[in-house]
């Protein structure tokens, strides 16, 4: 049972700096999320991956076009999205054990200190952390950080999970495992999944669609419907021959290439 609204992005366009200085990085941005959709958006460094994502998540308003969720018009943080970083060192809080760093955001719910916790160990138990609540952040490795991280925005319970290279900072068992948890906490709760990354493999892994962006300024080149269905497995999915060919062809959008022969004729 999926949860939430769809988030809508409408012509959506930013700049920096004004007059001759001015730099226009996203440029009539236009894509749609559905509830209990999980979506990767992938494109080359610089192409604002992240100023989209801070748009989506309400930190960032646009210089034009609108970000919506559902009807409502997203100009400041919404209840029902949640982010993820990649810098989960940065965001979790070394002095607080971390059942505490996974309550935190609901303290400004006014949630008792009772139910706070609670809540915190239900998410540490769901990412595969039962035992850890008492300990501090810096007596877990880099994997069990960011999964703190993650449970961190479950408990905010809230139906849209935004991800920003969320798995980028820790070893490749480490990400696959990563990649796995999200998946399954996907299907067990119906969230939305918005995931950026440079990692194209992680993209088509991990994504119902994939959202390439390029060019400057940056615009959407293509979007990938990604139909390798929903139980995914790192050996057998990433074998697959459509795990390779979809690979290939958002390597060559962002590249700018052209596909070998076959693949494009397969294409069309």
């Amino acid at each position: 049972m999926t949860r939430g609204s769809s988030l809508y992005v409408e012509d959506l366009g930013m700049s920096f700096g004004q007059g001759p200085q001015e730099h226009r990085v996203l440029d009539g941005l236009t894509l749609c999320v559905d509830p209990g959709e999980a979506v990767c958006v992938v494109g080359p460094s610089g192409a604002g991956k992240t100023t989209l994502l801070r748009c989506l998540a309400g930190l960032a308003r646009p210089t034009s076009g609108q970000v919506r969720y559902g009807e409502q018009p997203l100009t400041e943080p919404h209840g029902d999205i949640a982010v993820v970083s990649q810098d989960y060192r940065g965001s979790l809080l070394p002095w607080l054990r971390v059942w505490d760093n996974v309550a935190f955001p609901l303290q400004g719910r006014g949630v008792k200190k009772t139910v706070r916790k609670q809540r915190a160990l239900e998410c540490l138990e769901a990412v595969g952390l039962p035992d850890v609540g008492d300990k501090y952040p810096w007596q877990l490795s880099g994997g069990m950080q960011q999964r703190v991280a993650i449970a961190r925005g479950l408990a905010y319970d809230a139906p849209v999970l935004l991800m920003d290279e969320p798995f980028g900072s820790v070893d490749a068992q480490s990400r696959f495992d990563l990649e796995d948890l999200t998946l399954r906490l996907r299907r067990q709760l119906g969230i939305t999944v918005v995931v950026v990354t440079h990692d194209i493999d992680e993209a088509v892994y991990l994504g119902d669609r994939v959202i390439v962006l390029g060019g400057k300024p940056t615009a959407v080149l293509d979007t990938l419907a990604i139909p390798l269905g929903a139980e995914r497995d790192q050996l057998s999915t990433r074998a697959d021959p459509r795990f390779a060919e979809l690979r290939t062809r958002v390597l060559a959008l962002i590249r700018g290439e052209r596909l070998p022969a076959d693949q494009e004729a397969a294409r069309r």
